[in-house]
């Protein structure tokens, strides 16, 4: 049985490819998925994405992961990093290494980027890299679900 990841895509990213191309680049959201699917297969991981605009669908898809043999979570909160304590603590209570992910070096942009509500429960975050961002995410997740 492959291990099984969740990838959760927070508010916007359903425009990736169009919106801002300079800074989230031009790949597409199902692109993307598609990419980190079949590298999942690679590494012997079965590969769930969710993206969604809203908070509570983040938060019960965190919850619905603590019970359905989801084994690491790979979260880009988009906006919801810098704002979001009830997903913050949504990541705390699933109980699963969660690697936060960014295609933008967050660290560069705007100061009110430069905090993570996120990053303090995370297990690891990464950002600055593209896609290559999640591709990490996904090894780093599972790196850690075998080591539990």
């Amino acid at each position: 049985m492959n291990t099984r990841i969740l990838v959760l895509h927070g508010p916007n990213l359903n425009l990736l490819g169009t919106r801002e191309p300079e800074i989230y680049g031009a790949t597409t959201l199902a692109q993307l998925d598609a990419m980190l699917v079949a590298y999942g297969e690679e590494l012997g991981a079965e590969v769930r994405s969710l993206q969604s605009n809203h908070e509570g669908a983040l938060i019960d898809a965190l919850h619905a992961a603590r019970i359905d043999r989801t084994a690491g979570v790979v979260l880009n909160a988009g906006g919801y990093t810098h704002t979001s304590v009830a997903l913050r603590d949504a990541v705390v209570a699933c109980g699963l290494p969660v690697i936060e992910v960014h295609l933008s070096n967050v660290a560069a942009r705007e100061p009110f980027r430069h905090v993570s509500l996120i990053a303090a429960v995370a297990a690891g975050s990464i950002s600055g890299l593209g896609t290559d961002s999640y591709r990490l995410g996904l090894q780093a997740a599972l790196r850690l679900a075998h080591d539990r």
